[in-house]
């Protein structure tokens, strides 16, 4: 009987662990300290999350990762090593945070995961790691299947194996590869339909963005060089108009940029997508030498952007464009008048743009009715006025509602500016950082920040770093601010 039983037992937990997959059905693979070396090694491409059980950010970014691992199945595997059971491979790759993302190639480390940590942003990154650096074509139907793609392609056309400039092209492909898609030929009778009969790198735009308002295949001839490759595609890589996406929103924005938001998908309604984008683009061409670049974006992807940079709510603007100008130097304008399917109303926008006619949108609170308290409540719109004041130093804390060392500060903040009320060219003030713009020259990455804006010297504000005490706000305006503090009830200068 006790046999029968046990067989029985160990039945059923053969079958409960054979169905526990289905139950618990996972793509991401599970390394350990035991298998890593020889699992890892399996796996041309694979990205690693090093994580902890208890980490938040790890628990927000499991589901994101689940999904791309499936999305990725059998192109790129995804895998997970539990860090604090697994100390010494963790320890082996420099593990110290979670989540911890690194790539792999063949079992050996290749390099940090830097990019996005949504499920689509994983997948998009992830793609661009697989398979060689540079993908070798060898026919027309090839090319014509690589260069067939949401993103730009770029391909070198080279006349052997042993082409010097190949191996240069390798080199860059290498480098690169994160950011662009690279593929070669060493037949040039395959780039004979786009006009390549000798050596070439060729940049291919997305056929989705093709335009009669700018060529669609932009070539760079040989010798090349990985800087001057680089300088190639940099500057030709989007074009006249590109698509802003949450991937690339970074790449982008750090040039002087308009973007027209609008319902726009690629995906499903690409000649929709368009209608609006060719409007854009007939009047971009107008303008594009001049330095500002052009972009289109999907409304949805970018919300809480505009909505928290442009006051622009999820239910405001219709059907047509929004359309926003971010300089380089954080200065925002945004388009007022309506979107005119002739264009007339964005070049009106644009001709008072470069003539600077245009007011800058500022996010800003209201500016207080009344503002007799000892430290002076300072808005975006009232900033010039109270901090950039010529004559006055101003002593101004960057702080969030939300934020406990700020609540903390408050009643120390509040007893320093009582003790310097006498002081008519001395002002102790705040600003909520998160309903206002903050100035250009101020860094606020965290709360509280302070800074002094000393008289005279406003264009260099300078930050306090020092103890958040009375005594020590009083040094360092001894020290640094134009006029010297005098304590209320002193009589002298300190």
């Amino acid at each position: 009987m006790t046999d029968f039983l046990s067989h029985t037992f160990a039945l059923l937990l053969s079958v409960f662990i054979s169905a526990a997959p289905v139950l618990g059905r996972s793509d991401v693979l599970v390394l350990t300290d035991a298998d890593f070396d020889y699992l890892a090694a399996e796996h041309e491409t694979m990205l690693v999350k090093f994580y902890a059980p208890w980490c938040g950010h790890c628990k927000k970014l499991a589901p994101e990762f689940e999904t791309a691992a499936s999305r990725l199945k059998g192109t790129v595997t995804l895998a997970k090593v539990d860090c604090t059971v697994n100390t010494e491979i963790c320890g082996r790759f420099g593990v110290t945070g979670y989540p911890n993302l690194q790539i792999f190639r063949n079992g050996e480390y290749s390099s940090s995961y830097d990019g996005p940590r949504s499920a689509d942003g994983i997948v998009s990154y992830m793609k661009k790691q697989a398979g060689p650096n540079s993908l070798p074509l060898h026919s027309e139907r090839d090319l014509d299947s690589f260069i067939n793609h949401f993103d730009a392609s770029v391909v070198g056309f080279f006349s052997g194996s042993d082409s010097p400039q190949l191996a240069e092209f390798q080199k860059a492909a290498s480098l690169m590869r994160n950011s662009f898609r690279f593929a070669h030929t060493t037949d040039l009778q395959i780039g004979s339909r786009h006009s390549v009969n000798s050596e070439a790198v060729v940049l291919f735009r997305p056929p989705r963005l093709s335009s009669k308002f700018e060529d669609s295949v932009v070539s760079h001839s040989v010798p090349l060089s990985i800087t001057g490759l680089r300088r190639f595609i940099r500057d030709n890589i989007y074009g006249i108009c590109p698509h802003l996406t949450k991937e690339n929103k970074d790449q982008l924005k750090g040039r002087d940029l308009l973007t027209a938001y609008y319902d726009l998908d690629y995906e499903h309604n690409p000649k929709g997508s368009n209608y609006w984008r060719n409007r854009v683009m007939k009047v971009a061409s107008q303008f594009s030498s001049r330095g500002l670049m052009f972009s289109v974006a999907n409304r949805k992807d970018f919300l809480d952007e505009l909505e928290e940079e442009f006051g622009l709510g999820a239910s405001e603007g219709g059907d047509l464009p929004f359309v926003t100008i971010r300089t380089r130097g954080g200065h925002k304008y945004t388009m007022r008048e309506e979107f005119t399917r002739d264009g007339k109303s964005l070049e009106r926008f644009l001709e008072d743009y470069f003539a600077e006619r245009l007011k800058r949108y500022i996010k800003s609170q209201p500016v207080p009715t009344t503002n007799k308290g000892p430290v002076k409540v300072v808005v975006a719109d009232s900033f010039e006025e109270i901090v950039n004041e010529r004559d006055k130093d101003v002593l101004i804390e960057f702080y969030a509602p939300w934020c406990g060392h700020c609540k903390k500060l408050e009643p120390k903040y509040v007893e320093l500016a009582e003790q310097l009320s006498g002081n008519p060219n001395i002002v102790i003030a705040k600003m909520d950082a998160t309903a206002n713009d903050i100035p250009q020259g101020y860094d606020v990455q965290g709360f509280p920040t302070i800074y002094l804006a000393a008289a005279g010297n406003k264009e260099e504000p300078k930050r306090y770093e020092g103890v958040r005490e009375v005594k020590d706000f009083i040094h360092f305006l001894n020290r640094e601010a134009t006029h010297r503090p005098v304590l209320k009830g002193d009589k002298e200068e300190l």
